[in-house]
């Protein structure tokens, strides 16, 4: 039995059973290669132990989600770590914003109204673009940009491979950046 098999066989016991041996082998197998693995990315030690946790804990809830036909069971672990490392740094970010920062207020009365006439222009322009696109890369543009899915959480969603989810999306993002360049509203680059 290859190793992959055998991890398979382990998250399907996780999966169908609730089989703690199953998930204790599989947890101190993975558990130490991702925290390292989010040490090596940057991460404080404190945060790369926290998601390794959460990683394991995703692995125990959601196992049944795993498709060793899509990818291997390392690969899922590591995206799903790299995914909760970049929430978490998103999050984080928004802690240092100084809530009395003067440029959070939003612009003056006089600037506002440029503002509001300019955004009304570019949301136009944006809807434009977007119907332009053809269905299959406007819906997955959706999913990635309004509702913040990843790419493998769009394919899992989906059920379309992932190489397929990355290269309509970046045919989307390239067509709609030739049109709004076209439209004058970025500038082309």
């Amino acid at each position: 039995m290859t190793a992959q098999a055998e991890w398979a066989a382990l998250v399907a016991a996780v999966a169908s059973r609730r089989d703690r041996e199953a998930f204790t082998r599989l947890f101190d197998h993975f558990a130490p290669r991702l925290n390292g693995y989010l040490l090596r990315l940057g991460s404080e030690p404190a945060s790369a132990e926290e998601i390794t946790q959460e990683v394991m804990v995703t692995l125990w809830r959601k196992a049944a989600l795993f498709d060793a036909r899509k990818s291997s069971l390392a690969t899922w672990l590591y995206r799903v770590a790299r995914n909760r490392r970049i929430d978490s740094l998103r999050r984080n970010r928004l802690e240092f914003l100084d809530a009395q920062d003067p440029v959070l207020d939003g612009p003056s009365e006089e600037a506002g109204l440029d503002m509001r006439v300019d955004l009304s222009r570019r949301e136009s322009a944006v809807r434009a673009a977007l119907a332009s696109l053809p269905q299959e890369q406007l819906s997955l543009v959706r999913l990635a940009f309004f509702d913040g899915l990843s790419h493998s959480q769009i394919s899992e969603r989906t059920g379309l491979p992932l190489g397929t989810v990355k290269s309509r999306i970046r045919l989307g993002f390239t067509r709609l950046r030739r049109a709004l360049e076209a439209g004058g509203v970025v500038e082309a680059g």
